[in-house]
């Protein structure tokens, strides 16, 4: 029944779940927005720019566009129990950290996209892991630093075995992950009231930041040897 209630509050306006979708739209608008804009002026003088690049950076900007609003849900409640604030921290900056590991680790090499992987996991991990104390901050500590390892290990493993479905399905896995801990959020929280309002201008400037971030490093960035 709580899933149900869960799908309604997504449409609902009273509660920060009602503000999700809208924070992925305008995630997604402002991404999109950045590409476009970008490839207007400079990115389509790139020869086989699209077939060379656009998978990975479509997919890296979905993967944004489902990763941070978690943060604003999060930032609502402000304070969490142990071992939630600990459930919180460790998925998201897994999952934080492996997307942009394995994307970028596609293009760029195991190093650079474990690099890149691991600042943006760990970021994100410890921001919401603190929700609870230091064993959440903690959590999104080494989360963050396995998801950035592994996701561009993966990613290069398989670059000669269907890397670019692979990309989907670990999108798709990823994203169910992060519906589960948005609504496993909501079913601890929906007794309390909520800590916190605010715009939506977080999620933009971090979109915007980790968009330019991500396409700048899959299109000009160091690679390594194998991409060289």
């Amino acid at each position: 029944m709580s899933v149900k209630e869960f799908t309604k509050e997504l449409n609902g306006k009273e509660r920060v779940e009602g503000e999700l979708i809208k924070s992925i739209f305008y995630s997604l608008l402002v991404s999109f927005g950045l590409f476009a804009i970008l490839y207007s002026f400079s990115l389509k003088n790139i020869e086989n720019f699209i077939p060379k690049y656009g998978f990975f950076i479509f997919f890296s900007i979905l993967s944004y566009a489902i990763v941070l609003p978690s943060i604003r849900q999060i930032r609502a409640y402000q304070r969490f129990a142990c071992m939630s604030g600990m459930m919180i921290g460790m998925t998201s900056g897994m999952i934080a950290g492996f997307l942009p590991g394995f994307f970028i680790g596609s293009t760029n090499g195991m190093f650079w996209g474990s690099v890149v992987g691991m600042s943006i996991g760990i970021f994100i991990g410890v921001w919401n892991g603190r929700c609870c104390g230091i064993m959440g901050v903690m959590e999104g500590l080494m989360a963050g630093f396995m998801g950035g390892i592994m996701g561009a290990m993966t990613a290069v493993m398989m670059i000669n075995d269907n890397l670019r479905v692979a990309g989907v399905l670990v999108f798709v896995v990823s994203s169910v992950i992060i519906f589960a801990l948005n609504y496993m959020v909501y079913n601890e929280m929906r007794e309390f009231p909520r800590g916190r309002k605010e715009d939506y201008w977080g999620i933009i400037s971090l979109s915007l930041i980790l968009t330019t971030l991500t396409i700048w490093f899959i299109v000009y960035g160091p690679r390594s040897t194998l991409f060289s």
